[in-house]
């Protein structure tokens, strides 16, 4: 697959095809323990379907910026290999989804609400939300040991596999570390811009981009020093991807983001974009903002809270950042291409992804 025929459309359908094969083989495993497995399995299911793949998308193309584009048994390895970390991914979904209250993914009930309904319809004993929240614990779990072992068994030779996996170790510590940092600054209810830039980078920006590039040079082969280089590229193409993130949590359209408008609001998201705004805004305007979020907002309350958020500026200084960390993560990467010839082609496709993923709508 050269850069000029590189197809987001087809990639995510074979993703898809990997993750579902994966799934299948884990069905018949678990086909003896009866209806409830096969209930956790088809939410499973869901959970990996859709999305950007952009976490496949770095992974695939940070090994072909090495080593080229795979090819044959190596191309299925890769694929392998690449689908793991969107398993990584909806675990993350998963148990963040339940952290946060949140009723909705992606348009559909979050998987903690799914099985509260579901423990209310049938008229089961006990408490349906404890209920819902176990199911979501476990799945969340089951797809995190999934994601290990859909990377140990790629079918690449360990001299790959174990370099890759190192990464991948260290990427599954930062972002449940990060997410600990992330429900911490929450309870206390404040954050500093420094604090919030540091949730960002542990809790999404390494895991999202820089980790995934890591650990496709890695399974490529490429040295330390090469995928230590490629921080200058992941990192802040990374933080961009995540204000971004943050920008639509606020300003996001609830028909193409699947969530409430304003959800992260409601929620009490102590973002940068949030901190930024605490910063810039009038005290009286700071108070109000501070006081409202994590509260229930209707419609009028939200459109209030991002017009304090937008007349101060904060909105403005987020979209600027993202802008100019996304052009340092392209000049890193074409510095890298002509001082160590890293693959032309999958350099301009790493360079789509990341307007892709700095410049999206959900």
């Amino acid at each position: 697959m050269s850069a000029q025929r590189w197809d987001p459309t087809s990639f995510r359908a074979e993703v898809q095809a990997t993750l579902d094969a994966f799934l299948a083989e884990q069905t018949d495993r678990l086909a003896p323990l009866g209806a409830d497995a096969a209930r956790l399995l088809t939410e499973a299911r869901a959970t990996v379907s859709g999305g950007k793949r952009f976490r496949a998308a770095f992974c695939h193309w940070g090994y072909a910026a090495v080593a080229g584009v795979p090819t044959g048994d190596d191309a299925r390895a890769v694929a392998r290999a690449a689908a793991s970390l969107e398993l990584l991914h909806a675990s993350a979904l998963v148990h963040d989804d339940l952290m946060d209250a949140s009723d909705t993914r992606r348009g559909r009930a979050a998987t903690h609400r799914g099985f509260e309904a579901e423990h209310r319809a049938d008229g089961w004993r006990g408490d349906p939300v404890q209920y819902g929240a176990a199911a979501a614990i476990l799945l969340g779990d089951l797809l995190l040991s999934w994601s290990d072992e859909l990377l140990r068994r790629c079918g690449l030779g360990w001299d790959r596999v174990g370099p890759a996996l190192d990464v991948f170790d260290l990427c599954r510590s930062e972002v449940i570390a990060g997410q600990f940092l992330d429900v911490s600054v929450q309870a206390r209810g404040r954050a500093s811009v420094a604090q919030a830039t540091t949730v960002l980078r542990y809790k999404s920006a390494k895991y999202s981009i820089e980790r995934p590039v890591h650990i496709g040079a890695a399974l490529a082969g490429a040295a330390p020093g090469t995928i230590e280089r490629l921080t200058g590229f992941g990192l802040p193409l990374g933080e961009a991807f995540q204000l971004r993130d943050d920008l639509l949590g606020v300003f996001g359209d609830p028909e193409t983001t699947g969530k409430p408008a304003g959800d992260d609001l409601v929620e009490g998201k102590r973002t940068v974009l949030v901190a930024l705004a605490l910063d810039a805004a009038s005290p009286d305007d700071a108070a109000r903002l501070d006081a409202a979020l994590g509260t229930p907002l209707d419609e009028a309350g939200v459109a209030a809270l991002r017009a304090i958020i937008d007349g101060c500026g904060a909105r403005e200084q987020v979209e600027t950042r993202i802008d100019e960390l996304a052009r340092q993560a392209v000049e890193a990467l074409r510095a890298g291409q002509a001082e160590e010839g890293w693959d032309a082609g999958a350099c301009q496709v790493l360079e789509q992804l990341a307007t892709a993923a700095t410049r999206r709508a959900r």
